[in-house]
């Protein structure tokens, strides 16, 4: 993989994908957005692959978006559209892999790293994050699916607000608004995003690839097929071996503790 984007496996289950360009905030030129668009696809076959987390290199940027002093040069429609179809593409990649997915999101996550944070499953910032929707202020709307996601995360009235305001939102306003999970001192998100990887991963994979699989199904389906997806889920972990070592731990620690069965 090149220099780039950094794509670390790890025998605990956790991969890190690091966006590698802090000398220019860990902006994507065109190179490197096809380097992440491979990077994802490269992990959909993964079996060792529990969760991912995405940061960046250094503490100054997670992702800053497009690189502009490479993108300025590309000025016509049919650019515009080859970018955002191999961004968008890749990010919907990103979004629909079966395990979960964790941006580590240290300094500043703008434009289309805000994009890029937001087709993630959970978001971990530190203190000093500053994460924008800033496409505005160049004229532009979102286009790698950021406006449907925030859409769906904050509803209506509350995302025309954010993309209007054009503005970087500081660790506290992102947690008010549900687009952060969780807050930690500055210099420690990629720390404690391995540490929330890691109890994950320690959990039974199939049952964690259901729980996306059967979210999803609500998001992308109506009510009835998203109720039998997660149906459908439900009797191969009920027969797996994994649901019948947990009932036995269950009934061992009510023998210690001396409870009655029944």
């Amino acid at each position: 993989m090149s220099q780039s984007i950094l794509l670390d496996h790890h025998s605990d289950g956790v991969t890190v994908l690091t966006f590698n360009r802090p000398q220019a905030l860990n902006a994507l030129d065109t190179a490197s957005m096809r380097l992440f668009a491979q990077a994802i696809e490269s992990l959909r076959q993964r079996p060792d692959c529990r969760v991912l987390i995405l940061t960046g290199a250094g503490q100054e940027a997670f992702c800053s978006g497009g690189d502009l002093s490479e993108l300025r040069h590309k000025t016509s429609a049919e650019d515009a559209r080859a970018m955002i179809t191999l961004m968008g593409d890749a990010l919907l990649a990103l979004e629909r892999l079966p395990f979960p997915t964790i941006a580590a999101i240290n300094g500043y996550a703008l434009g289309g790293g805000s994009e890029i944070a937001l087709a993630c499953d959970l978001r971990l910032v530190d203190q000093a994050a500053r994460l924008g929707f800033v496409q505005i202020n160049m004229a532009l709307t979102p286009g790698w699916g950021a406006g449907q996601r925030l859409l769906r995360l904050v509803g209506y009235a509350r995302a025309m607000e954010i993309l209007l305001a054009g503005a970087a939102m500081n660790a506290d306003q992102l947690r008010q608004l549900g687009l952060a999970h969780h807050v930690v001192p500055q210099g420690q998100a990629l720390e404690s995003a391995r540490e929330w990887a890691l109890s994950i991963a320690r959990r039974p994979p199939d049952v964690v690839r259901a729980i996306k699989t059967l979210l999803q199904g609500g998001l992308n389906h109506d009510y009835d097929t998203a109720l039998m997806i997660e149906r459908d889920l439900f009797p191969p972990l009920w027969e797996a071996d994994a649901h019948h070592q947990a009932v036995e731990r269950f009934f061992q620690r009510r023998k210690r503790v001396n409870l009655p069965e029944d």
